[in-house]
């Protein structure tokens, strides 16, 4: 059962598109539209365009759009159920469940009820005799009891069977803890904690729920962290450890460190705007749930090597979304944790020092170029130079490029216009090749090649765009839609997304309901809704008469007809057959 149609309708009319995107992103009013800098992709010139008329949004540049529902769903990776929650909510609005829901919306609440019991037991045994290796181990470390219960840092003892009985006797079954990861089964086909002689780090979202957990090992057991697998209700790939915590002391930056116990050792000395991956690389998708809180962050990974190349990968990515990069140069083999224990009372602030002193990330990757190079010889400066108009290429600030080339110039002896030269050459053939990757992604758009949601595009161009057309026309003029069934039904579309769009359009209308995006969002996934938006940007300046409407049906009958063996000519057939033996190739 879908959501009712009045809710739907009134929940459109209080979340208007424009205003919750603004809360996300800046927008510039143009026309009858508003554009912004895209927060699904990394870009520099606007191409994310919003369609108040309409209530949709899309993106030139990567292809997302959709209604205000969707946005949502892509912004804060949620289901299309959580979206509508979100934003009854920000409307003040009751959501009417229907029972599929409910059935999610229970397993998900079940989840987050064992993560809290779980927490509650891990916290519990670290206090107790059982975890008396974990206590020792985190007391060792430097954490004070307030940091460890601040945190909810907790001990699985040693057994594999404690939190499943635990849980059991609370009533939870053997598949739901394995559903929340808690658990898993062995050989025997019996369920065992999945977590075991391991310090525990309880990972909370922004919404304080517990929605997974960190595991350090104490032992000789590998890996030495394990952590909780993606769930309905965790996704490695786009939490933060502590930012539950960091969020709102964001406003002068954020630390990114490398591990849960750099983090807790940040925040136990007054740095609470500290945070980490969840034992991944970072990921753009975290870098942008940053730059919703901040515009600086403080990269401080490890100094060793492993460190350095995390931090080289960080850096674009973080720069992408549009924070400015600054990185902390640790002594040597060390991480912020020892940085700040090894100078006792005064770690705190000799931290602060560092965080003050830093460069920015240019600054240090032109550092660590040098240190590839023997500037003390010919071959060395040139290498050194060319690497690092390299680099200087890759910056937007045309003033961040001059001033970086003058300290080049004055640091090796050499014009500051020849450094210059090589960077604008550099720029010249980058501005070049993207705009070749741009308009080789256009004619592949344009021609329907790579279009994964309706793959039959690029083989039934004609008729695919037609049906777009025609698409387009009927959610414009529902008015329209019991007479254009009639002369052209749903089985005589060429392509099955388009097919089945069509069909569900037409039964929308026919059911007296509204069509516009928010309404069939429901009923098609995230991509789906995208490739609608497409339809309704690309002609959101064209104006489909009744006439191009009847136009557009001809074009589809005609190609459905030289689809038919029994209808089409000799030639036709042999055409359709060739399209065939190339789909398989």
């Amino acid at each position: 059962m879908a959501l009712p149609d009045d809710f739907l309708q009134e929940l459109k009319s209080r979340s208007d598109i424009t205003d919750v995107v603004s809360s996300y992103i800046d927008l510039r009013h143009s026309g009858r539209t508003y554009s912004g800098i895209c927060p699904f992709h990394s870009e520099k010139s606007p191409s994310f365009h919003i369609y108040p008329e309409n209530g949709s949004f899309y993106c030139f540049g990567c292809g997302a759009g959709g209604d205000v529902i969707t946005f949502v769903r892509r912004i804060e990776n949620l289901d299309y159920m959580e979206s509508i929650r979100l934003l009854a909510q920000r409307a003040g609005m009751t959501v009417p469940e229907n029972e599929a829901d409910q059935g999610l919306a229970k397993a998900k609440g079940r989840i987050l009820e064992i993560n809290r019991e779980a927490a509650r037991f891990f916290h519990t045994q670290l206090l107790g005799e059982p975890g008396t290796p974990g206590r020792e181990y985190l007391l060792g470390r430097g954490l004070t009891p307030q940091t460890i219960r601040h945190f909810g840092l907790g001990y699985a003892p040693d057994s594999r069977f404690a939190l499943v009985n635990t849980l059991s006797a609370k009533g939870y079954t053997p598949e739901e803890l394995l559903q929340a990861n808690v658990a898993v089964r062995a050989s025997t086909g019996r369920v065992i904690d999945r977590f075991f002689a391991r310090v525990m780090y309880p990972i909370i979202d922004l919404r304080g729920n517990v929605i997974a957990f960190g595991g350090r090992t104490l032992g000789d057991f590998k890996p030495k962290y394990l952590n909780t697998s993606d769930t309905l209700v965790f996704h490695k790939s786009t939490g933060l450890f502590a930012m539950n915590f960091a969020k709102n002391n964001a406003k002068d930056g954020l630390i990114l460190a490398e591990g849960y116990m750099d983090v807790i050792a940040l925040h136990q000395a007054g740095f609470e705007n500290a945070i980490a991956t969840l034992g991944t690389a970072l990921t753009t998708e975290q870098a942008r749930l940053l730059a919703r809180y901040t515009g600086e962050v403080y990269l401080c990974y490890d100094s060793d090597e492993a460190g350095q190349k995390a931090s080289a990968r960080a850096i674009p990515i973080l720069r992408s979304v549009g924070l400015t990069v600054r990185v902390l140069n640790l002594s040597a083999g060390k991480d912020p944790d020892e940085f700040i224990r090894s100078y006792g009372e005064q770690g705190p602030v000799r931290f602060r020092q560092l965080m003050e002193s830093s460069g920015n990330d240019v600054e240090y990757r032109l550092q660590k170029l040098r240190a590839k190079h023997n500037v003390q010889t010919t071959d060395g400066k040139v290498a050194y130079l060319t690497s690092a108009a390299e680099l200087l290429s890759t910056l937007d600030s045309r003033m961040e490029q001059e001033i970086y080339a003058g300290r080049l110039a004055e640091e090796i002896g050499i014009e500051r216009a020849s450094i210059l030269q090589q960077v604008e050459k550099n720029s010249k053939k980058r501005r070049k090749d993207k705009e070749r990757q741009e308009f080789r992604a256009f004619q592949q758009q344009t021609a329907g090649i790579r279009d994964t949601v309706n793959p039959e595009k690029s083989k039934n161009l004609r008729a695919a765009n037609a049906e777009e057309a025609l698409i387009v026309y009927v959610m414009k003029h529902p008015d329209a839609a019991s007479a254009l069934e009639a002369a052209l039904p749903p089985e005589n579309f060429v392509t099955s997304f388009n097919r089945r769009l069509y069909t569900v359009i037409l039964g929308k209308i026919k059911d007296g309901k509204a069509c516009g995006l928010t309404d069939l969002a429901g009923e098609f996934s995230v991509e789906e809704i995208s490739s609608v938006a497409k339809m309704l940007a690309d002609y959101h300046q064209v104006h489909v008469t009744a006439q191009d409407a009847k136009e557009y049906r001809n074009v589809i009958l005609q190609e459905k007809q030289k689809l038919d063996p029994q209808k089409a000519a000799p030639q036709d057939i042999r055409d359709y057959l060739q399209r065939l033996r190339e789909q398989k190739k």
